[in-house]
């Protein structure tokens, strides 16, 4: 009889060990590619086993508040300040403890009520083809609505984030009837119907479809090191344009994290947050992924810095996720497809 009960003690102690091992449950809406090399680095340091889901930004919002207080989520990590401003909004997630790590980081790249951060910056540029584009004829946004450029522009569709957060960040900069105009002039200018992601407007430009396409610039960054040597040659028929230098700046945006309302492993979710923000962190975003680092002492990959430096906007990143609606709803009334 007592060796049972020692036998089901070792047993219980060793179940009880697994369920309070050191964790952190990440659903992702990065591709695995550009976080797990991370995440195997962060466990190796730390004994921290991480746990990751991925799939698609708005599905995985959605699975979150389908789970509710049963969801085993303690982070979501995405693209675009929208969709963490959106997580926000419907009680998906948490104020996250601040860190010395996170103290390090520019106040516009937190949430005022500390519900998420930013670990990366996009920038998105205007990409033109090297042919046929006198990069001196393009100094701001607003020109891409002239009647020079008819039939010129590629874009995406209005449902992309993307997008819908550039439109956002013009409506808290202009104003509301001057950001309808400059959506009512784009579209008049479009070469065909919106289609594709990000490299397919590049490609676009790049094939003479189109001479101008707005993209985020880790997206040629990608092109131009890709092993594949025509999706280089295509790349390098592309120039940046850095718009609205001596104005507002160019459109920005982040990659971020949140933590979520449940979360049952805080703790742990801290620490995997404070490493996403470490330098070393922060240089392989840049060097591997081309990203841009939110911290200012990290060194830009050379790809980046071949794109040249830039000036940023200034506005509050929530007010992106905020004025989102009224973005969509003028885009939809110009008939951005």
């Amino acid at each position: 009889m007592k060796s049972f009960i020692s036998c089901m003690f070792v047993v219980t102690t060793m179940l009880s060990q697994l369920v309070m091992a050191d964790q952190v449950n990440l659903y992702s809406a990065r591709k695995e590619a550009l976080i797990k090399p991370l995440l195997d680095e962060f466990t190796q340091q730390t004994g921290i086993s991480v746990n990751l889901v991925t799939g698609k930004a708005d599905s995985l919002i959605t699975r979150l508040k389908s789970e509710g207080k049963y969801s085993p989520a303690d982070l979501l990590l995405t693209t675009d300040v929208g969709r963490l401003y959106r997580a926000k909004q419907q009680g998906l997630t948490q104020t996250i403890s601040v860190s010395e790590a996170m103290m390090a980081l520019p106040n516009n790249f937190r949430d005022e009520q500390g519900h998420w951060l930013g670990l990366s910056l996009h920038a998105r540029p205007l990409m033109v083809s090297v042919d046929s584009v006198d990069a001196q004829t393009i100094a701001n946004l607003e020109d891409l609505i002239s009647p020079q450029w008819k039939g010129r522009v590629c874009m995406r569709s209005s449902s992309n984030i993307y997008n819908q957060s550039m439109v956002a960040s013009l409506i808290a900069q202009l104003g509301e009837s001057a950001a309808q105009e400059w959506v009512n002039g784009l579209v008049k200018n479009f070469a065909r119907p919106p289609q594709g992601g990000d490299r397919d407007q590049i490609k676009a430009v790049a094939a003479g479809l189109c001479d101008v396409a707005i993209a985020n610039t880790y997206y040629l960054a990608g092109m131009l090191s890709s092993k594949d040597e025509t999706t280089q040659q295509q790349a390098k028929k592309i120039n940046v344009i850095w718009p609205n230098q001596t104005g507002r700046g160019v459109h920005t945006n982040i990659s971020g994290v949140a933590l979520a309302k449940n979360a049952p492993n805080k703790d742990a979710a801290t620490k995997l947050i404070d490493f996403l923000l470490s330098k070393e962190s922060q240089l392989w975003y840049t060097t591997t992924n081309h990203e841009y680092p939110v911290l200012t002492d990290i060194a830009w990959s050379e790809i980046l810095q071949s794109f040249g430096t830039f000036k940023a906007e200034q506005i509050r990143l929530g007010q992106l996720g905020e004025l989102n609606a009224i973005a969509v709803q003028m885009m939809d009334r110009a008939g951005w497809k």
